[in-house]
């Protein structure tokens, strides 16, 4: 099996910090949850309009910056993933939390993606072995 591990820590502005930290304490207390409960929370986010890829990028970063080294738990791609979302959320901005999977060897991911733009997908070897998305939340309610 394989496991992703989220890339070094990025440095970035402290301003942007207190959201992602924010977003990344909802999404370790949405993962005590059952999936079912995750998406219906989710789903409210899809009227919001799609941030700017640039924008998302920050956000994913800003995340990445507050992961606490001492966790004794996992925060791996799904939480990551989960924390983005909820942070283009806290700015009334959406983004899609897109759940995937490979085969050869078989394997999990998640990651946020806008129109135009995805980020945490492709880290470690999926240059070679592209991901196949299967499922997205929150559901498309305006594509654009």
């Amino acid at each position: 099996m394989t496991v992703m591990a989220p890339p070094a820590r990025p440095r970035v502005p402290l301003r942007s910090r207190p959201a992602a930290l924010l977003a990344l304490a909802g999404s370790l207390l949405l993962h005590r949850l059952p999936l079912r409960h995750r998406v219906a929370v989710l789903r409210p986010l899809g009227r919001a309009r799609y941030a700017a890829p640039d924008r998302l990028g920050a956000r994913y970063e800003a995340v990445l910056a507050v992961v606490p080294r001492w966790w004794p738990g996992r925060i791996a791609c799904t939480e990551i993933a989960v924390a983005t979302v909820l942070a283009c959320a806290l700015a009334g901005r959406r983004a899609d939390l897109v759940y995937g999977a490979r085969v050869l060897p078989d394997a999990a991911h998640a990651w946020v993606e806008v129109p135009g733009a995805a980020v945490g997908r492709d880290v470690g070897d999926a240059c070679d072995r592209p991901w196949t998305p299967v499922a997205r939340f929150p559901e498309r309610v305006n594509p654009v």
